[in-house]
């Protein structure tokens, strides 16, 4: 991913609110899967950390991301935002960038 695409994803996170919260258990099989689902419907999707999780916000962004095969887009604070184009009927085209 180029800078130019990443600061796209950037500006468009912006206006989201997070979709998935990561609490005390951290990323257990039914955060991936609730992650893999949002992502092929949204392809953006913004996550909270929990004050209780077990690691930091940039540790779970790397370990969630290799899980549902997504590209880290930005951590800032305890949120993080991440990528992945969608199988079928993807919306968000950063080809042209």
């Amino acid at each position: 991913m180029t800078t130019k695409q990443r600061a796209k994803l950037r500006s468009m996170a912006n206006a989201l609110e997070p979709v998935l919260h990561i609490g005390k258990d951290g990323i257990t099989d039914n955060v991936s899967k609730q992650a893999w689902d949002a992502l092929e419907a949204r392809e953006l999707i913004k996550v909270s950390v929990q004050k209780n999780a077990p690691d930091f916000a940039r540790a779970m962004c790397d370990a969630l991301c290799q899980r549902v095969h997504a590209e880290p887009v930005q951590v800032i604070g305890n949120k993080f935002v991440i990528y992945r184009q969608a199988r079928k009927n993807s919306k968000i085209i950063l080809d042209d960038l």
